[in-house]
């Protein structure tokens, strides 16, 4: 919903001088041409992606392929094609420019048969009437894999592949529940199986479902574009937009523990690092198993030993090092949870042989403290309020720069539990922290509640847990999204 703008709050001081609270700006983003501001859709229909005229990984033209019926191909072909073109927006949502090669992302779609594959009847009703919700998970699992393999070997092969599914699939294979000897109780997400699987490929892909290809999604037309086509972008290798500000030669660093499939051994926690740099890319990593038992730790929230701390940041560090041709000048590491003695110094003792500056902060999402306003309005985006030692940051609220609320829930702050290092300011660091809510290109929204570091970690651990350990997953998290 969008209401009137209300004033930013000033800096001000409680009479027990244990609550201030303060507003931090919103974050500019760079587009083409290195134009200026907050919001990625009227930077991208104003300037055009970032990409275009800064790295030479613009993709001027993108060739893609489709999975599905005939029938689904047909729709899902002429929804892509037509929605390329633009789409009108509304009172609450902006115009989509399109994908075109005058406007919008300054590219042009490409279809051919050959990338294409059908999905026969026949094949079709084999998996559906399979009765084990196990086996029929499995078997359309390795009906779309050999659809992507068959593509994938193609001599001139499509650079995106889009899913066309059907509800029937949806409905029937969409997720699965079941319990083996060896794993234990096991629960299956499609989507993720899939983007697994289409690893092996290296060829990014995109679900389609029924409802938004035929129409019959609800969310406004020009706001699904948005979306869909901003992350079809960074799937072709671009990048959308890239922060403005943050410090040179800085690697920040998210932290993410995830389950292997099934609950047999649940002290079994495997721990994931994405280390980005301060123009926003950022490098998938998949860490060392660890022992994890909360019956004995009395923590249901994973630590890392020292070791293992040590051997994760070293192994970020070295990826890094190989992709960016340098040592980062800085590093900065983000988790939900605090640190503990060991995981702490594992980390400094990683850091401090070869990187001067570094600070360790824990963000934790929590509803427990809020501000209450005075008025009908939320609290604002940037909102910091510190309540003893402890920090406070609104990442989600009303934003002062657009005007809008974007939320349909009463917002609540992140709160800082932890910083280790103290060699950046304090302001410094959140405002860095704002700045990473914005870089999710697999959205046009303006901004999240977790920072891009967090989020993904997050994320790719969903998708990873399908990866089998004997294959090494893709650093790009294209695949992933």
């Amino acid at each position: 919903m969008t209401l009137a703008r209300p004033t930013p709050p000033r800096t001000s001081a409680a009479p027990s001088s244990l609550i201030t609270s303060s507003y931090l700006p919103e974050p500019l983003l760079l587009f083409a041409d290195d134009g200026l501001h907050v919001d990625p859709k009227a930077g991208i229909a104003r300037y055009g992606p970032r990409s275009l005229t800064s790295t030479g990984r613009h993709p001027t033209r993108l060739r893609v392929g489709f999975i599905g019926t005939a029938q689904r191909i047909d729709v899902a072909r002429a929804w892509l094609a037509t929605r390329a073109e633009g789409v009108n927006g509304d009172a609450k949502n902006p115009e989509f420019p399109g994908w075109m090669a005058d406007r919008g992302f300054f590219s042009t779609l490409e279809f051919a048969d050959p990338w294409n594959e059908e999905l026969g009847q026949a094949e079709l009703r084999q998996v559906l009437e399979t009765r084990s919700q196990r086996d029929r998970f499995a078997a359309a699992v390795q009906l779309f894999d050999s659809k992507l393999r068959m593509l994938a070997e193609r001599d001139n092969p499509p650079e995106y592949i889009v899913i066309a599914m059907s509800e029937e699939i949806v409905g029937r294979c969409g997720t699965a529940d079941y319990t083996t000897a060896e794993h234990g109780a096991v629960h299956r997400d499609l989507r993720r199986a899939l983007k697994a699987s289409a690893m092996k490929y290296r060829i990014p892909t995109q679900l389609l479902q029924s409802a938004t290809a035929e129409g019959r999604d609800q969310t406004p037309a020009s706001r699904i574009a948005w979306n869909y086509f901003t992350g079809m972008y960074c799937k072709a290798g671009g990048y959308a937009w890239s922060p403005y500000g943050l410090a040179p030669g800085t690697c920040y660093i998210g932290i993410g523990f995830y389950r292997p499939l099934g609950g047999r051994f649940p002290t079994m926690q495997t721990s994931l690092v994405q280390a980005f740099d301060d123009r926003g890319e950022g490098l998938v990593l998949r860490g060392h198993d660890f022992d994890w038992d909360p019956s004995k730790t009395g923590s249901n929230s994973p630590h890392l030993t020292a070791d293992a701390a040590q051997r994760l940041m070293v192994m970020a560090l070295d990826q890094y090092e190989q992709v960016m041709h340098q040592t980062p000048t800085r590093v900065v590491v983000h988790k939900t949870s605090r640190f503990w003695p060991d995981e702490r110094d594992g980390f400094r003792t990683a850091i401090e042989a070869r990187v001067r500056r570094y600070d360790l902060m824990a963000l934790e999402p929590q509803s427990t403290v809020r501000l209450i306003t005075t008025s009908k309005y939320p609290p604002l985006r940037g909102t910091r309020f510190t309540v003893g030692d402890l920090d406070y940051l609104y990442t989600t609220g009303y934003i002062a720069a657009l005007n809008e609320f974007h939320g349909v829930h009463v917002p609540a702050p992140l709160q800082v539990a932890d910083h280790i290092g103290q060699d950046t300011p304090r302001e410094a660091l959140l405002k860095e922290v704002l700045a990473l809510t914005k870089l999710n290109w697999n959205s046009a929204t303006l901004g999240g509640l977790l920072p891009i570091t967090i989020k993904f970690s997050r994320l790719v651990g969903e998708i990873m847990r399908e990866v089998p350990r004997d294959r090494e997953p893709l650093p790009q998290f294209k695949f992933y999204i």
